[in-house]
């Protein structure tokens, strides 16, 4: 097992060297190109067996909260696989490996419940999948919590009918609520109170803003419920630490 290498600052303050967040990045960008290479219907398969989506989620597969972030429907774009690992990368370097993968696995797992719980409480009315709904199928860029919604043939409709509810069995995988809660959680420990609050209320309101859109997707609301989380658990970092610098 790796340990953490660490290096002085000039301040002569112990400065961790990130291991784990490139070999996080590293390992998924390798499993999205292998992924990649396989038959249509079996990536799809593949893909869809570990999505956190209310089909998985609803059979008792719970293990899809921790699976979802190791795949990607596509290989990372080179500028969001720089801004993950350099946003995992200044977590690990501050907080260390453990403290970071707890705020990451927060992140993705709570926002991924909350999704799910909105999700499955539409589901008895209404009609989750319609355009302006939370329920709508996503659209996400790749590297962010991708989500492909299912052909109608493929959720038991008739062909030419729309399915029920095509975001129940939608892929939804990816690091983006993960990466939401750590980029969240770092801006809530800026040291100084001005940037620190900033950062945060600039951030909160970007990821406002696509939840407020009339064709918002459910991984809009995702994204925005990873980020207050990570806000969340920063803040509490923050508090613990300044209580411990005054020998609290």
């Amino acid at each position: 097992m790796p340990t953490t290498a660490s290096r002085m600052t000039p301040r002569g303050l112990p400065l961790a060297v990130p291991w784990a967040a490139p070999l996080y990045v590293g390992a998924v960008q390798l499993g999205a190109y292998a992924t990649a290479r396989l038959p249509g219907h079996r990536r799809t398969e593949l893909l869809r067996a570990h999505s956190t989506n209310v089909t998985n989620l609803r059979a008792g597969k719970w293990q899809t909260l921790v699976t979802s972030a190791a795949f990607v429907e596509e290989p990372l774009p080179v500028a969001y696989g720089a801004a993950l690992l350099a946003a995992l990368g200044t977590a690990e370097a501050r907080w260390g490996p453990w403290r970071t993968a707890g705020v990451f696995a927060a992140g993705h797992v709570g926002a991924s419940l909350l999704v799910y719980a909105v999700l499955r409480g539409r589901l008895p009315g209404g009609a989750p999948g319609t355009p302006g709904t939370l329920g709508a199928p996503c659209a996400s860029p790749t590297g962010a919590e991708d989500c492909t919604v299912p052909a109608p043939e493929a959720t038991g409709a008739a062909p030419g009918e729309a399915p029920p509810d095509a975001t129940t069995r939608a892929i939804d995988v990816g690091a983006s609520y993960g990466f939401n809660a750590t980029v969240g959680a770092l801006a809530a420990t800026v040291p100084h109170r001005g940037a620190r609050t900033a950062a945060t209320a600039g951030l909160l309101a970007l990821g406002t803003w696509p939840v407020l859109r009339r064709r918002r997707t459910f991984t809009d609301a995702g994204h925005l419920a990873a980020l207050a989380l990570g806000v969340a658990m920063g803040t509490g970092i923050r508090a613990v630490k300044g209580r411990r610098a005054r020998g609290g």
